[in-house]
């Protein structure tokens, strides 16, 4: 099975267009409190020759309803990634895909899971990694994307460990906080198509 690869926290066309062409399924853009937090032009910019095989993921946490209704007006997004709870207050187009986030230790990690969600730790972009054994539980009920700490040098095992749908990957792809490194995106990438090979 092909795993679904995305690269979180982009800024600029140039390493968007690294990443399309080093193979993301779908990039994302931070509207969120972050070093990596982006305006919704800045997103629009950055996002403007990804080819329609590829998710432009709006990633959020807790917005407001016209904070989310900026984003889509302005950035047009595939996808609106945020916390699991936030949904209830969003009013999210048929068009548009939700990944809700599951955060571990959290109730909603014990509960019913959606067709499709993100599961990742406390503190987004954090660096930390997720149990990978619960991860591996959740993945089992539906589409689940592995985010947390992930890097080139772990991605095999927890591919292996976890069996998730999809991969998200942001501080292991940087040379410094908010600052993607092209070369790192290559190496994370290749890295899960390894462990695709040897599954």
């Amino acid at each position: 099975m092909t795993t679904f690869v995305k690269i979180c926290g982009l800024r600029d066309e140039a390493t968007v267009a690294a990443a399309v062409e080093a193979g993301a399924d779908a990039v994302g853009f931070v509207f969120a409190d972050s070093p990596r937090r982006v305006s919704v032009d800045e997103a629009r910019l950055a996002a403007r020759s990804v080819p329609g095989s590829v998710r432009r993921v709006a990633v959020m946490r807790h917005p407001s309803s016209a904070e989310w209704a900026a984003v889509i007006e302005g950035f047009e997004p595939d996808v609106l990634q945020t916390d699991a709870e936030d949904f209830a207050g969003l009013d999210v187009p048929s068009h548009i895909a939700p990944w809700p986030v599951i955060r571990e230790g959290t109730s909603a990690a014990t509960g019913p899971v959606p067709q499709e969600f993100v599961y990742e730790g406390p503190v987004s972009g954090s660096g930390e990694t997720v149990d990978w054994k619960n991860a591996a539980s959740l993945a089992r009920k539906g589409r689940m994307v592995l985010a947390g700490g992930l890097d080139a040098s772990n991605v095999c095992d927890a591919i292996r460990a976890a069996r998730p749908w999809g991969v998200d990957v942001s501080s292991g792809v940087e040379s410094a906080p908010g600052k993607k490194d092209v070369e790192k995106i290559r190496q994370f990438i290749g890295a899960v198509r390894t462990a695709e090979i040897k599954a």
